[in-house]
């Protein structure tokens, strides 16, 4: 008794097998190289952004499964049904069939439906607010700085930063921070940090990559989202940025993020409000004062001039909206900077003191706004 000789998988599966294992492969080999990070977010520092990369990674999953399917399909039906020698008619033609349309209906449905599903959930986890936070921050934006106020229980401002405020000075080393760090927010870590936003002028972007999220900031809409820094990053610093184009100075528009430990974070915004409340040193006796003022991102004057081997001061009036500061720093001719100041609010005033420079020519600038409008030549002789 002869039995029927039992036959192995078709080529073309074998074939069509083969190249979604090799499509596998190679997306492994993207993303254990290196390559594929660009495809990816980064990493998550906050609970929220744990709950944006969860969606991505569910999102993700369910698109390459998808792709690998059909490309499999598509090589599989390329090669099952290719033309053959031989094949000189048409081949019955099946049209219709109400099992396979009610499959690929109900599928994508079903697909759809679940990813609808775990967005809504992650939306709200991400957009929810609490009524009593730990840390309260009201973040002013403007062309082209930042500025954060840091608020008591109360909604009164305790302490400001500006994103460039102390990147310079002398005060950054004494906040224990780096000079990146020192031109944005500093923020415990484990604690849950409220974040409302404003615009003095035209849409800007709140944005910190590492956070997986983005908010715009609009005029005459405040905006308010919460955030919990990973206990496990502290000490690190995050870069942020205005992520909605807002003018010429857009790219300056940038800021950091600093995660601190509780006792750190205390210790730096103690640090902080004693800045704040500093007295000025008074000018010296007979030094010469110099009047400058500021009105629509711009100094009133390209030119100064002061005796040398002599103190100096300078009368600084903001007469911009509040929200937009400017400082006047000194640079030396290959642009290092040689005397820098803390930042006048729009509609403040202070009065600077400089230290004695040798004869020679100068810069002095806004470091908040380094363009051509406030930027002038100081004269030492």
């Amino acid at each position: 008794m002869s039995s029927t000789p039992r036959r192995g998988p078709a080529p073309e599966a074998l074939v069509a097998g083969g190249v979604v294992v090799l499509l596998v492969v190679l997306v492994a080999v993207v993303f254990l190289s290196g390559i594929g990070r660009s495809l990816y977010p980064p990493d998550a520092a906050t609970t929220q952004a744990e709950s944006t990369r969860d969606l991505y990674n569910i999102v993700f999953a369910i698109a390459v499964a998808i792709f690998l399917a059909v490309e499999g399909l598509i090589v599989w039906s390329i090669l099952r049904y290719r033309r053959k020698p031989g094949d000189d008619e048409l081949p019955p033609q099946t049209h219709g069939n109400n099992l396979v349309e009610i499959i690929w209906t109900l599928i994508p449905t079903a697909i759809v439906l679940y990813l609808f599903a775990i967005s809504y959930q992650t939306l709200n986890t991400v957009d929810a607010v609490s009524k009593s936070p730990d840390i309260r921050v009201h973040a002013v934006a403007s062309q082209f700085v930042w500025k954060f106020e840091y608020l008591d229980g109360g909604g009164n401002v305790v302490a400001t930063q500006t994103a460039s405020q102390y990147a310079t000075s002398a005060d950054c080393s004494t906040l224990s921070l780096t000079n990146a760090a020192c031109g944005g927010m500093a923020l415990p870590v484990g604690e849950k940090v409220q974040v409302t936003l404003d615009s003095t002028d035209v849409i800007h972007a709140w944005y910190v990559p590492q956070f997986l999220f983005k908010r715009d900031v609009v005029p005459g809409q405040t905006n308010l989202f919460e955030f919990t820094i990973d206990p496990a990053d502290a000490g690190q610093a995050f870069r942020g940025q205005c992520a909605e184009l807002c003018g010429t100075g857009h790219r300056t528009m940038l800021f950091t993020v600093l995660g601190l430990t509780p006792s750190d974070y205390n210790a730096w915004l103690g640090s902080l409000v004693e800045i704040a409340h500093r007295t000025p040193p008074p000018a010296p006796s007979g030094a010469t004062t110099l009047q400058v003022s500021a009105k629509d991102i711009a100094f009133d004057t390209k030119s100064l001039e002061v005796p040398a081997n002599q103190p100096f001061a300078i009368a600084f009036s903001n007469n911009d909206p509040a929200g937009v500061p400017h400082n006047i720093e000194i640079r030396a001719a290959d642009g290092t900077v040689l005397q820098d100041q803390p930042t006048v609010d729009g509609g403040a005033s202070a009065t600077y003191t400089y230290t004695a420079l040798p004869p020679g020519t100068y810069t002095f600038i806004c470091k908040v706004h380094p363009i051509p409008a406030m930027t002038g030549t100081l004269t030492v002789k």
